[in-house]
């Protein structure tokens, strides 16, 4: 799936909401292989079932195109993505009964469907007790989570990708079942320069996670990048 973000997130969404662009088409593919397994999560937890899920998710994304209700998202107005689950819900209400007629995917499809059943039974593994719209916002933070780790990952080459493949667990402050002197031993280096590099890494993981966030806000601010991230670790707990 592609993830990669390289401008801010609304000037995608103002150039999707343009028409008869084949720059609109490449930003409106963007924004849909982002959003797509979120809103999928979301409908399936909703209690459709995985065939009706695909169905309703590609549909949806079919009209935002057709109608080019992305032309209305106004980044004054808060998250992207409270927009587009918004506008989802609409669709749901208003909508679905006359999209029935169409082909399965509705021609608009940005994702191998392969992709989403595969993933379907990871959608289905969080707690019933969760709402919709939690499992929404669940799934877009594992999301931006995945496009950080797919940026870092691209700053190694196939000499360091061994050393990238290896320190990637300690990320995180749980460095799971590998050890520094085991790191150490595997990569060949003393357990000071892993810890070092473990400390270059978390920070380029941090700086590529800020940019990521400022990417989907209206406003870059430090504090507003702060809540943003905040928000996102409190979707995954």
């Amino acid at each position: 799936m592609g993830r990669d973000f390289r401008t801010t997130h609304w000037s995608i969404v103002a150039l999707a909401g343009q028409q008869d662009s084949e720059a609109a088409s490449h930003a409106l593919e963007s924004l849909c292989r982002g959003y797509w397994y979120p809103i999928f999560a979301y409908l399936r937890h909703r209690g459709h079932d995985p065939y009706q899920a695909e169905d309703l998710t590609q549909a949806f994304f079919t009209r935002l195109l057709e109608k080019n209700y992305l032309a209305s998202a106004d980044r004054e107005r808060g998250r992207f993505r409270t927009f587009l689950l918004a506008a989802l819900n609409h669709f749901l209400a208003n909508e679905w009964n006359r999209s029935q007629a169409q082909k399965r995917g509705g021609g608009c499809q940005f994702i191998s469907l392969e992709y989403a059943r595969e993933q379907d039974e990871h959608s289905l593994q969080l707690g019933h007790d969760l709402t919709p719209e939690r499992v929404f916002e669940r799934r877009w933070a594992e999301t931006v989570l995945a496009k950080v780790l797919d940026r870092l990952q691209s700053e190694f080459d196939g000499a360091t990708i061994k050393r990238f493949q290896v320190l990637k667990p300690f990320l995180t402050e749980d460095k799971g079942s590998q050890s520094y002197a085991e790191a150490a031993a595997h990569l060949q280096l003393t357990e000071a320069a892993v810890k070092s590099a473990i400390h270059r890494l978390r920070l380029r993981w941090r700086e590529l996670m800020r940019e990521e966030i400022a990417h989907t806000l209206h406003s870059t601010s430090p504090q507003e990048v702060d809540n943003e991230i905040r928000h996102l670790i409190s979707a995954l707990d």
